[in-house]
């Protein structure tokens, strides 16, 4: 287990079983069973090689050595270990998954957020529309691509 960067940090025993919404501001250590919810917005959670989470997460940052059926949403990082079995979606910034890990769902890797992403977006959505359409002055395919020029 890596070192922990915060000194409040929880553990979940192999003989514990939760049932339900689990949030908290600390890091947290699971080597039991959790189904339902973990919120833990700005902490990390750590599946220990005997977890097994049955629960949508929310996370700073999330290690799977165990088992995790649910959907993961890291702000920062997801790392699988070899031992790892996940069956669920993944939306983070970074991923690591080592050789022999189980993924089996899709992963949406998002880029950090920054005071730019507002003015690098609107040139994509007016790139999407069709340059013939535009050139030919046809407003129809402009109304719906969401372009008005004006001439």
């Amino acid at each position: 287990m890596e070192t922990q960067k915060t000194a409040e940090f929880a553990y979940i025993g192999k003989s514990v079983t939760i049932k339900g919404e689990l949030s908290g501001s600390e890091d947290l250590y699971v080597d039991g069973k959790v189904e339902g919810s973990i919120e833990l917005s700005g902490n990390r959670l750590i599946i220990g090689p005997h977890g097994h989470v049955n629960a949508k997460v929310n996370a700073k940052g999330v290690t799977v050595q165990g088992k995790l059926e649910g959907n993961i949403h890291a702000s920062e990082r997801v790392e699988l270990t070899k031992s790892a079995v996940v069956v669920g979606d993944i939306a983070t910034q970074r991923i690591a998954i080592e050789e022999g890990a189980y993924l089996k769902g899709k992963v949406d890797i998002q880029r950090e957020r920054s005071k730019t992403d507002g003015a690098k977006t609107s040139p994509v959505a007016s790139a999407s529309a069709p340059a013939s359409d535009s050139a030919n002055g046809d407003s129809e395919a402009a109304e719906k691509t969401g372009i008005n020029e004006s001439k």
